[in-house]
């Protein structure tokens, strides 16, 4: 029987959890930097699978008035905070590798290398619970999240052999720059992409020029002018314009509209609103609408 992501979540922080704890002990027996280090990236992967079933659960619950557009964007926020964290972690991971580095500590490297092993195991086994191909975003990103943790591992056994053949104690805070620069890369990504949707700004590998000039090719359109094109969540593409066509009945007009819905779905657009008009009174011609602050309250005073 199939595991649902749900499912494959709870499992993998289960083991991340585990791993966790193991690679703190050994961490602070060994006095190894760069198994502190895994391990503080070990806290940023509970908290991306945390978030994960956070997302999962929320993202069945339906649209209601309170949000119509339903409720993605709460796994969003926690992404966003979850992704600043990230970045502290590294900074405070390289301060104590510049420390290191001045005054090299003394390591139980044994100790160091059997735990890193261990973590190794549990991030192999979490990367097979979770599989490769994924369509949802969430569930890719978690993996991604592990299999970053899966080359940190494997960076704190190859700075443990080392120090254990050559006695060359700068491998440790080495290793934890390479962990910590994994870890702020990632948490650069996910700021971005989580600002990026907060901003609404346009999704990568939309161009929103090409798409309303594609609408301006079809049969009877003759402008598109007040686009927008945002991102409602990681994964869901909203758009809204005004098409001006030919002078037509309700019933033409309708047609042409489906027609247009039917090529932005294609592009990817997962929610249209569309405004058909026959003539363009007070209309600018501009592709991107700018809605001029206090507009708002002048169109609310001539409703008085």
């Amino acid at each position: 029987m199939s595991l649902t992501g749900e499912k494959r979540l709870a499992f993998t922080l289960v083991v991340t959890l585990t791993i966790m704890a193991g690679e703190v002990v050994g961490g602070y027996l060994s006095n190894s930097l760069a198994l502190l280090s895994d391990a503080g990236h070990m806290v940023t992967d509970a908290l991306a699978i945390m978030l994960g079933l956070i997302a999962a659960i929320i993202s069945k619950k339906p649209s209601d008035r309170r949000a119509t557009f339903g409720y993605d964007r709460v796994g969003h926020l926690a992404a966003l905070i979850n992704g600043l964290s990230l970045l502290v972690i590294a900074v405070l991971i390289f301060y104590e590798s510049y420390e290191r580095f001045l005054t090299p500590p003394v390591l139980n490297t044994p100790v160091m290398i059997a735990i890193a092993s261990i973590g190794l195991a549990g991030n192999i086994a979490m990367v097979f619970i979770m599989g490769h191909s994924h369509d949802d975003l969430t569930l890719r990103s978690v993996w991604l999240h592990i299999l970053g943790d899966t080359l940190s591992s494997v960076g704190v056994i190859v700075s443990g052999l080392i120090i254990y053949f050559t006695h060359w104690t700068y491998a440790d805070p080495i290793a934890s720059i390479f962990i910590g620069g994994i870890i702020i890369w990632g948490g650069i990504r996910l700021v971005r992409d989580t600002m990026s949707i907060f901003l609404n700004l346009t999704p990568r590998g939309f161009d929103v020029e090409k798409i309303a000039a594609d609408i301006a090719h079809m049969p009877d359109v003759i402008d598109v002018h007040d686009v927008h094109l945002w991102p409602v969540a990681h994964n869901q593409v909203a758009f809204s314009a005004h098409i001006l066509v030919d002078d037509k009945t309700l019933k033409e007009a309708e047609e042409t509209k489906k027609n247009i819905e039917a090529m932005l779905k294609d592009a990817g657009v997962h929610h249209s609103t569309l405004q058909i008009e026959c003539s363009c009174v007070d209309c600018d011609n501009s592709l991107f609408c700018a809605i001029k602050p206090g507009s708002a309250d002048h169109d609310a005073h001539d409703h008085h």
